[in-house]
C-alpha cells in the first residue's frame, strides 16, 4: 500500500476500535509518538495503547485531509466533538514506521469526562 493508502486504512480500523488490526499497520519496532505522551515503541505496546484508549473514550476519526510525500503521509482530522489534530505517518512497504501525532489531551479529557492530571 502507498502511504495515503496505509492512512486510510488506518482510519478505518480506528474508528472501528480494531486494537489488533491497527497493530497490524506497524513495523514490530515502529514508534508512535502522540507529543501529549510519551512515544510508544513496539507494535505490541502500541497495540495495548490501542487497547487501553478504546476502553477509556468511544474515538471517531473525521478525515479532513490525507495528503502524501514519498514515504510520508499527513492526516488532518477532526471529531464529532469538535477536538481536531493532525498525523504525521512515515510508511514504508506498506507499514507505519513512525508516527507522530498532534492534539490538545485537555479538550479531550475534558470532553470524555475523563480525569484531568494534577501535575
Amino acid at each position: 500500500m502507498k502511504p495515503k493508502e496505509t492512512v486510510q486504512r488506518f482510519v478505518d480500523l480506528f474508528n472501528k476500535q480494531d486494537a489488533n488490526g491497527l497493530a497490524e499497520l506497524y513495523h514490530d519496532d515502529a514508534v508512535n509518538h502522540q507529543v501529549v505522551n510519551e512515544p510508544i515503541t513496539g507494535k505490541k505496546f502500541i497495540k495495548e495503547m490501542f487497547q487501553r484508549e478504546f476502553a477509556m473514550a468511544e474515538m471517531i476519526c473525521i478525515v479532513e485531509n490525507i495528503f502524501e510525500d514519498g514515504e510520508w503521509s499527513i492526516l488532518e482530522w477532526k471529531d464529532p466533538l469538535g477536538l481536531r489534530g493532525c498525523g504525521f505517518f512515515h510508511v514504508i512497504e506498506g507499514k507505519i514506521k513512525f508516527q507522530r501525532g498532534y492534539w490538545d489531551k485537555l479538550s479531550f479529557l475534558k470532553q470524555h469526562n475523563l480525569p484531568i492530571p494534577t501535575e
